[in-house]
């Protein structure tokens, strides 16, 4: 045997000891997820874990190329191919982007002194993403912009393993207040029965569930709207409530702000749900939103007959452990 049919022969070992350490991972993470589709929860887990096969991968089409094995076409293909994944799996869903926005909330005078709002959504704590490494570099990066408060847009969970209150125990080095509402997988929409745990992992870091609630500040007025999938998006309402201040309501779909009344002065929604697509590729992307959003929104702001809202591309991944094109971000709205 030449030597370089051992080095193969070494790297077709590597893919299998890494194939078995994944089948072990998925099996063993399966078994403490919350999940009402164990074998589905497996499934993922194990392409999470399997896609650790494109390091080696990456590294295996270079030799391969150089001593011949593969085709110079066959072994570009599979460097291309490998060095996006590799990138969209490793590399982007940890780089959390912060961008800023103004905003002025009240159209007949300017804030006395501007508000920082910074909003979050979509974390997916569970099977693909809002693990530790991520949480602690979204908490460095929320305390460094030091804002005034902090809302969650919903969607905290991805069927989370039953120690969820422990995850989130990094949330109480924030150095703000952080008001949340949930989203659809909060609300087994899809995804397991999890409120309970989710609504103590919360209230034990420190974060305060505004849905159907209402907090005062000097000029403006934070309201929590529920999720829509799951029916408790209602806002009648809130032509009745006190109208000597603008509205800045927090509401997981973006699509909520059909809903919105006439009011006296036009609120802002702060939505997330969309991820901006997760993926942008030509055609498939527009696609797939059409399906997840049928207003047709994406990120950024929009313009509404009685509202605008506002839309982050959130922090999380779901169906899939990539993000490319689309990284994290935590988006700084201030309100002037």
């Amino acid at each position: 045997m030449s030597n370089s049919d051992t080095i193969i022969l070494g790297f077709y070992l590597i893919f299998a000891v890494l194939a078995l350490w994944a089948l072990i991972q998925a099996w063993v993470h399966q078994s403490r997820t919350e999940t009402i589709h164990p074998f589905k929860a497996f499934i993922h887990l194990l392409a999470f874990y399997l896609s650790y096969l494109l390091i080696p991968l990456w590294f295996f089409s270079v030799y391969a190329g150089w001593v011949e094995y593969y085709s110079l076409h066959q072994a570009g293909f599979i460097f291309l191919l490998s060095s996006i994944l590799i990138y969209a799996r490793f590399i982007e869903p940890h780089q959390i982007h912060v961008k800023h926005h103004q905003y002025r909330l009240n159209s007949e005078r300017e804030f006395r002194h501007p508000i920082k709002v910074a909003l979050v959504a979509d974390m997916h704590v569970g099977l693909f993403s809002g693990h530790e490494r991520q949480l602690k570099s979204m908490v460095k990066k929320l305390n460094q912009v030091q804002p005034d408060l902090v809302v969650v847009a919903g969607d905290w969970t991805y069927e989370p393993e039953n120690r969820l209150v422990q995850e989130l125990a990094l949330l109480k080095q924030i150095q703000a207040p952080v008001y949340s509402v949930p989203g659809n997988h909060d609300e087994q929409y899809p995804g397991p029965p999890i409120q309970d745990l989710l609504r103590k992992a919360l209230e034990l870091n420190n974060v305060i569930d505004i849905e159907g609630k209402i907090v005062e500040f000097d000029e403006f007025r934070l309201i929590g709207i529920g999720d829509l999938w799951a029916g408790k998006a209602n806002m009648r309402f809130m032509p009745d409530l006190p109208q000597d201040k603008p509205w800045l309501i927090l509401s997981h779909n973006p699509d909520t702000v059909d809903m919105v009344p006439e009011l006296p002065t036009r609120p802002l929604m702060l939505s997330g749900h969309t991820h901006g697509g997760q993926i942008e590729l030509p055609w498939i992307t527009s696609y797939i939103m059409k399906r997840v959003s049928i207003l047709g929104h994406k990120k950024g702001f929009y313009t509404h007959e009685h509202a605008e809202v506002f839309v982050t591309v959130g922090t999380g991944m779901v169906g899939v452990p990539f993000r490319f094109r689309v990284p994290p971000t935590i988006d700084i709205i201030e309100l002037i």
